[in-house]
This record gives C-alpha cells, structure tokens and sequence, in this order.
C-alpha cells in the first residue's frame, strides 16, 4: 500500500492513536455511567472516539486519494511549538496562584507571539474575549470553582 499524502498520513495516524488513547483512558480510569446519567467518562470518551474516526478518515484519505507531490512533511517548526507548550505550562502553573483573570489573558497573549501575524490589537481582543467566554461557560454556566483574582487579593476581599 503506497502512502499518497505523507502528510495526511502521519496527522490521521496522529488522531487515531491520540483518540484511542483517551477512549481507552477514560473508560479505564472513570465510571463511564449510561446514556441517561452519563458519568465522568461518558464525555471524554465520545471525544476519544470522534477523534479517532477523524483520524481513521483522514488515514484512509491518505492511502487512496492521489496528491500532486506526495505532500511531504516540511520541517518542524520549533519555536511556535516550544512558545504554544510554555504558554500552556505556564497557564496551568499560574492559574491556582493569579486566577483566571490573569491567566488567561497571559495564556493568549504568551501564545500569540509564536505567529508571525501578531498584532496587539487583535491579541487583545482575543483574549478579552476568550476570558469572559471562559467565564460565563465555566463560571456561571458550570458552576466550576476556579479562581478568578489572585490568592492575595481574595483574603482582602
């Protein structure tokens, strides 16, 4: 079987094994519950397996459409994926400390000078958005408790 689109190939392969993954993790670690009262496993797991049949979809692509030039894949470009994976870090370590007000902005903005068509108007624009999304999903929609304003500023308040 001859591979027509490198490309297509390894992010189908990349989707399939990723979805597997986390279909299987979360019926391995959490009650997956019934379609009625669906538990803490029933989400991820559906997202497991759409990733998966995208993955298997865009595989199939891969080996039977023909492309101009094969598609290869081009080199990795390291900076943008090293810049995305600090912003990532560093939200995640920030967010208990700062609160979602600080974070998240500092997430997008952080995230954004891994582009090469950055502009602070539209950074900033994301990020507002992006933050009272956030907060109107998870705060007020889900009731999560995630802090909104640093430690030290709760203890004043």
């Amino acid at each position: 079987m001859k591979i027509k689109s490198q490309r297509d190939f390894w992010s189908g392969l990349m989707f399939l094994v990723t979805g597997a993954l986390f279909a299987w993790g979360a019926i391995a670690n959490y009650n997956f519950g019934s379609s009625a009262r669906p538990g803490p496993g029933y989400f991820p797991f559906g997202l497991g397996v759409l990733l998966a049949l995208l993955g298997a979809f865009i595989l199939f692509e891969a080996l039977t459409i023909e492309t101009e030039d094969g598609e290869p894949v081009g080199n990795i470009a390291w900076k943008p994926l090293l810049v995305i994976l600090a912003s990532v870090a560093l939200f995640g370590l920030a967010l208990p400390h700062v609160g979602m007000f600080i974070a998240l902005p500092l997430l997008v903005i952080m995230s954004s000078l891994a582009s090469e068509e950055f502009t602070w108007k539209a950074t900033l624009a994301s990020a507002a958005f992006l933050t009272a999304f956030s907060w109107l999903i998870f705060i007020k929609g889900l009731g999560l408790t995630i802090p909104l304003i640093p430690k030290f500023m709760q203890a004043i308040g």
